[in-house]
This record gives structure tokens, sequence and C-alpha cells, in this order.
């Protein structure tokens, strides 16, 4: 992250402390982001794991890892797999809150579809410097969540991932409201978003048809059928009372 002038002493010790995005280059910053947001579904990220999410080769996931260690970004062990460092986790987070203000101000201040906003958030989360990120989040009133429902870290570090149930783990009859939908593939959000299928919206799983067939839903007091793939990057609040929570 780029350094703003006339910083406290006590930002500049924990910046000495945890080393900014600056410091470290972009693919450096895309390889912790990624280990990151692996270790939120699996509790042991392999190489190889991370090496598909980034599309690159395990060779050249290898060559990183003894990079980031030596920076004393992660640990490594063949029980545990890639684990974030105190530093690596927070340069992580640090990108991730780049990213996803960068949505929502894509979004609410630029007129970005949600479809949209990734690829272009991808490009600017390794450019804006500190002051622009502090500008972006009190411009829109200091936002907790993006376009996609993700949270948003906080400045310091601290982001609230809650584990909501996908859509078709519902039974049927349930009601719930949508907290939050998968944000990386534009042309899922776009169809997503022509089934009105966008964070903060009620629903309620009318019926499942047998054999793998569609979930029909009721949104907005519309019928509306889902696929039970795509219902799996729907995520849920499940209504006080149902059977799931």
């Amino acid at each position: 992250m780029v350094a703003v002038p006339g910083r406290s002493s006590e930002k500049s010790r924990r910046s000495a402390e945890f080393p900014s995005a600056a410091s470290l280059g972009a693919a450096i910053e895309d390889y912790l982001k990624a280990i990151y947001q692996l270790s939120l579904a699996s509790e042991r990220v392999a190489p190889s794991t991370v090496a598909t999410k980034l599309g690159i080769s395990q060779a050249a996931v290898t060559k990183m890892i003894k990079r980031l260690r030596t920076r004393r970004l992660v640990r490594y062990g063949r029980p545990q797999g890639v684990v974030l460092t105190d530093s690596g986790r927070r340069v992580a987070l640090e990108m991730i809150r780049h990213h996803r203000l960068l949505e929502a101000y894509l979004y609410k201040a630029l007129g970005y579809s949600w479809d949209e906003v990734d690829r272009e958030a991808e490009i600017l989360e390794h450019a804006i410097s500190e002051e622009f990120e502090d500008r972006i989040d009190q411009l829109l009133g200091h936002p907790t969540h993006d376009p996609h429902g993700s949270p948003i870290p906080t400045k310091d570090g601290r982001v609230e991932d809650v584990d909501f149930p996908a859509l078709g783990d519902l039974a049927v009859g349930q009601r719930g409201t949508i907290r939050r939908v998968d944000g990386r593939d534009p042309d899922k959000l776009r169809y997503l978003g022509e089934l009105g299928l966008y964070p903060d919206t009620p629903i309620q799983l009318l019926e499942r048809e047998p054999f793998g067939g569609p979930l029909q839903l009721l949104v907005k007091g519309k019928k509306r059928a889902i696929g039970p793939e795509l219902a799996r990057h729907v995520f849920v609040a499940v209504q006080e009372g149902g059977m799931l929570r």
C-alpha cells in the first residue's frame, strides 16, 4: 500500500511489524489473498489447490511458497499445508478490503453492474493508496459489504465471515433472506440478477423437482426456477423458526 506522509510513530511501528502491500508486489499479494480464501473452505491448504485457484503450475507455487516463508508471511509443512502468519493474514485482508471497497465504489458511484465489478477491482486493488481507500470508504458511508454480500474487512484487519447455508440446503417451505452470492463468475451473476436473486432479497423454497431437477422459488411474489448446481452459489439466512439457522 502506498505510504501517506504524516503517519504517527505507532503506525510506523505497526508497519514494520506487519509489512504493507506496497513493499511486496502484486504477485505476492495475489498468493496471500488466494491462500486466505482457500483457508476459509478447508483446514488444509495444499500447494496444488493454490495452483488451481491461481491457474498456474505447482512448480511456480512451490517456488513462491519458499519466498513467502523467507519473508515470514506463511508457514508450510506436510500435515498442515500452507498457513498464513499474522503478517501474511494482515496483507491478505488488506487486499480483500481494497477489492471489496472498489467493487462497492464501482457499483454504487460509477454505475457498474454487479457482474462487471470483480474484473475491474482485481486490477485496481494493487494500485490504490491508503488515502484513496479512506476516501472511498468515507464517500460510501463506511460500507460493511460489497455488492455480492461479502463482508469488507475493517481497516485494522477484522472481518466477520458468517457461514450461511446454501440455497440448495433449504427444505421445501422454508423462507429466508439472501445474504451472499458467489461473485466470481460474470455469466452466473447476470443470470442470478435476471432472477432477482440479489443480497437482502427475501425468498421461499416452494418445491424441489425430483431427480436433480430445478428448485422452484418465490422471489418478491414471483415464481422463479433455479438449478441445483447454481443454487450452491447463493447463501441464505433462514427465517427464525426454520430448520436451518
